[in-house]
């Protein structure tokens, strides 16, 4: 049985052209703790094959870093994958996907991702007290005087209909 040949390298910086020690990996792993222990080397050490390709630790902890849009595209596809098995209320969906009630509402707002149990709002253009808000598009119609189609248009693009702003708001 052939030994594994490793080489014993200074952690903080790595130097494969200069090893502390080469030899077979239990001898070398019983000589690292023993050299470190007694102080003789008061770094970490890296046990490393001959021929590795060897990075600091900082630069290794930065490769296993998370990009944001990579984070968000995880969020959103527990976001998804919850509402799929019957999360409809942001509530439930962050209480199920383990993510914060205000990022969830967040992600929602900037994907419009789909949630069944909204509200439409509609806002006075010049008075912004005066709020309607109504758990149906037929209701809504009615109150403004308005037909739905232009409604729901304008609530896509944040528009005006009779003097309103239309919106639909997800049901906490």
């Amino acid at each position: 049985m052939t030994e594994t040949q490793v080489l014993v390298i200074n952690a903080d910086r790595p130097d494969i052209d200069h090893p502390l020690a080469i030899g077979p990996e239990p001898e070398m792993f019983k000589l690292a703790q023993h050299n470190y222990k007694s102080g003789e080397w008061p770094f970490p050490v890296r046990l490393v094959k001959p021929g590795t390709k060897v990075r600091s630790d900082e630069a290794y902890l930065a490769s296993m870093k998370q990009d944001s849009k990579q984070g968000e595209r995880e969020d959103i596809k527990a976001i998804r994958q919850a509402h799929k098995h019957g999360k409809h209320t942001l509530r439930e969906l962050a209480d199920s996907t383990a993510i914060e009630l205000n990022r969830v509402k967040d992600l929602v707002h900037k994907y419009s991702l789909p949630l069944t149990n909204d509200y439409w709002r509609a806002e006075k253009y010049n008075d912004p007290d005066e709020v309607i808000a109504y758990q149906t598009l037929a209701r809504l119609c009615k109150r403004i005087d308005a037909p739905e189609f232009s409604i729901r248009q304008a609530s896509m693009s944040n528009g005006i209909v009779n003097g309103y702003y239309i919106g639909r708001v997800p049901k906490v």
